[in-house]
């Protein structure tokens, strides 16, 4: 789709959605605690144990494999990548056991074919291993759901996100983070341009880590959230006043987004990735005109135990080429209409509970449940947030425990 289509897009249609609704949830309600107070410190101390166990073992682990980068650089990226994927089983199994939660996929006609369900009957996405990820932003909980999607591609250790630099001060996590070759902002263009120059030249690095083969370029997801922070009174407010002093209209449900980061990462990546992927994130349970942020926290979703009923994400793909990068201007009107067909998206979910999908027949299904074969008629598909299996999971300690084997080895043969 070229920038000039795009402006003329036809307003979205009004599916039927009775026949799915029939299978859905009720008409969307504050959700309840399922905790009381006992339960909720219970349940605060397993998690956290779980948790910080696995993140101090993840930056061990990364510590013994730091010397990689004197030796060889491809090895030490490779390596990182491992222990990214690491920290991704790690917080699907908090999401998979501490608060299960139902996705909710569609999309247009763009990614028909790019969305389906594995085997074992969990979401699968079939999305190139380099792209620009962009995604309105909701909650702090969006980031987890977006590696989630990672996972689901094999990709879970190959997303690098940019994120506010104070979170790199985090002990142990902030650290590791760092190892994972995550982008650092200040919110001041003028010390950030440096830095993300930097990374981005890493990224545009041609190494040996691709699956297909076919790439020139290393496997990257890099997530950006243009709006630069979760939706929310206080933010939609200021956006609001900010958009009426430049004479932009204001968005029901989103944030005005911010163009110069965006349009510098795809400047410099121009020619080493095809397309950009949209993500519009919707959570079921507040009703239209609330901010999800007061339903669903941190706090809320893994220890309070009130996660969404649903989370819902609309998935669509532009291609660089199409996308006008010669000039700031242009870009900040192409990106604001994408927004406002976000803010479409929005509404179109608020009155049918759905956001829209063009992918009815592209979605293969080998071992569906009823409920899932309903959702695929309509081009939906729908899965909770899981691991394919728990043994993935031994992979977190593999790299210590046989460090503990092979000094217990060394030990028992010296003596």
């Amino acid at each position: 789709m070229s920038a000039a289509e795009a402006r003329q897009r036809k307003p979205l249609p009004r599916q039927d959605t009775s026949e799915l609704q029939k299978h859905s949830t009720k008409p969307p309600v504050e959700p309840r605690l399922k905790h009381g107070i006992p339960m909720q410190i219970a349940r605060s101390l397993a998690m956290a144990a779980w948790f910080d166990c696995c993140c101090v073992v993840i930056f061990v682990t990364q510590l013994v494999g730091a010397p990689l980068y004197l030796i060889n650089k491809d090895w030490y990226y490779t390596y990182m990548a491992y222990t990214k994927q690491n920290f991704g089983l790690v917080i699907t199994t908090l999401t998979e056991y501490g608060c299960p939660t139902l996705f909710r996929v569609s999309g247009d006609e763009s990614v028909r074919g790019q969305l389906h369900l594995s085997e074992d009957g969990m979401l699968q996405t079939q999305f190139p291993e380099r792209m620009v990820l962009i995604a309105n932003h909701q909650v702090y909980t969006d980031w987890v759901y977006l590696w989630w999607i990672a996972y689901t591609n094999v990709m879970h250790g190959r997303i690098f996100i940019i994120l506010k630099e104070s979170l790199k001060y985090i002990p142990v996590m902030g650290q590791g983070m760092m190892f994972y070759g995550f982008i650092f902002m200040a919110r001041k263009w003028q010390s950030d341009k440096p830095r993300l120059q930097h990374r981005l030249e890493k990224l545009k690095t041609r190494l040996s880590g691709s699956k297909s083969g076919k790439s020139q370029f290393d496997p990257m997801w890099l997530l950006i959230f243009p709006e630069g922070t979760n939706l929310s009174l206080n933010t939609k407010r200021r956006s609001d006043e900010f958009g009426l002093k430049q004479g932009y209209p204001s968005f029901k449900h989103m944030i005005l987004p911010r163009s110069t980061g965006l349009f510098f990462c795809l400047q410099q990546l121009r020619g080493t990735v095809e397309y950009v992927y949209d993500s519009t994130i919707a959570y079921e349970g507040p009703p239209k005109g609330s901010y999800p942020d007061k339903y669903f926290t941190l706090r809320s979703t893994y220890v309070r135990g009130r996660p969404p009923t649903s989370v819902n994400m609309h998935w669509r793909r532009f291609a660089v080429a199409d996308i006008p990068l010669d000039d700031q201007k242009e870009f900040d009107e192409w990106l604001r209409a994408r927004w406002a067909e976000k803010d479409e998206l929005m509404d179109h979910y608020f009155e049918t509970g759905r956001f829209p999908s063009e992918l009815a027949g592209s979605i293969e299904a080998k071992n569906a449940t009823e409920e899932q074969k309903v959702a695929i008629s309509g081009g939906y598909v729908e899965s909770y947030v899981r691991l394919h299996h728990w043994v993935e999971l031994i992979q977190i300690f593999i790299v210590l425990l046989g460090l503990a084997f092979l000094c217990r080895f060394v030990c028992t043969w010296s003596r």
